[in-house]
């Protein structure tokens, strides 16, 4: 069996499903009381699809390393500036970079501390 196919097996053996249908309700209800509301639920995948493209992600870590222009950042990651003001400007809807004008030039950096913290946790599961 390829490598790939054991993997996969692997992967399905691991999901057990229940041997009979019995509904714990104190348990339901128990988490049901704790569930955010589905508005709270949609904005949280809407804010994580943000990190499911890896041009996105690669600005986010140049910006984590420094506060960059879009020159820079294009520079940096070998693509046209446009490309990168795209990104930047989905980042910026979704408050995960700030910009500061200085002259003529525009300078990006992360929002805040939040997004450093996802970034790092991110890096270090990926890297587990």
């Amino acid at each position: 069996m390829p490598a790939g196919t054991r993997k996969q097996h692997r992967q399905e053996e691991a999901v057990e499903l229940c041997g009979f249908l019995h509904v714990h309700e104190d348990l339901v209800q128990k988490v049901r009381k704790s569930m955010p509301p589905e508005e709270d639920l949609s904005a949280l995948a809407e804010f994580f699809k943000v990190f499911s493209d890896s041009t996105r992600i690669r600005i986010l870590t140049v910006l984590l390393c420094a506060e960059t222009c879009v020159c820079d950042i294009a520079q940096l990651l070998g693509m046209a500036q446009p490309a990168i003001s795209h990104q930047l400007r989905i980042l910026k809807q979704m408050n995960l970079v700030r910009a500061r004008r200085e002259g003529r030039t525009v300078f990006y950096s992360l929002a805040d501390d939040h997004i450093k913290s996802i970034l790092s946790q991110g890096m270090e599961h990926v890297r587990e």
